[in-house]
């Protein structure tokens, strides 16, 4: 989901298909994601953007995954 709004101004249903989720999990992702800091809601646009914070999460997430997946030699 933070991939999918990290452009910004995307709506409820961009983000659902994007992220392949279901109206519930929308709904339950998109309240804790915003109560972290970590995406934005536009009221007036009724869009979504990910945050400073969000942003700097999905380069550490994609950081330790390259650190997971290196083989140990």
């Amino acid at each position: 989901m933070l991939e999918a709004a990290k452009a910004g101004g995307i709506n409820k249903t961009k983000v659902m298909f994007r992220a392949y989720l279901s109206q519930a999990q929308l709904k339950d992702y998109l309240t804790m994601l915003i109560e972290n800091g970590l995406l934005e809601n536009d009221p007036v646009n009724h869009t979504y953007h990910t945050t400073d914070k969000g942003i700097k999460f999905l380069s550490v997430y994609n950081q330790l995954g390259q650190i997971v997946s290196t083989p140990m030699g």
